[in-house]
């Protein structure tokens, strides 16, 4: 967060099979997260109920804390492996991508961060 350019980001790779066990501190954490120069991509594998993975993936809706915070921005996407067993792999690759870029552009345009200029050698 002290960073004057555009030059770090993050992303969370979760790969579950399970549902959330607290979704109130989940929610939580990820609404705080919003706030990082981060994204966070969760695949869900396997037969799973994924309601509340969809449910962070704030795409239709803004998320909010148990305390009513809100997110500063959607940071979660969201991929069910198993509607992508059967396709190409650049599928589940391009599902998996689909938000990344917005999501960094949208962190660095609200913080006021200019791309570093990365002229070639």
């Amino acid at each position: 967060m002290q960073q004057q350019t555009a030059t770090q980001y993050f992303i969370l790779l979760i790969i579950t099979d399970g549902v959330i066990s607290d979704m109130e501190e989940t929610r939580h954490a990820v609404v705080q997260a919003s706030k990082l120069p981060m994204s966070i991509i969760i695949v869900g594998v396997g037969n799973a109920d994924f309601t509340a993975m969809e449910f962070l993936d704030g795409d239709s809706r803004v998320l909010r804390s148990h305390t009513g915070e809100e997110a500063a921005r959607d940071i979660v996407q969201f991929v069910p492996f198993r509607e992508f067993r059967n396709a190409a792999k650049e599928t589940l690759a391009k599902a998996v991508l689909a938000e990344l870029p917005q999501q960094v552009v949208q962190y660095f345009k609200h913080k006021n961060l200019p791309p570093t200029n990365s002229e070639p050698a």
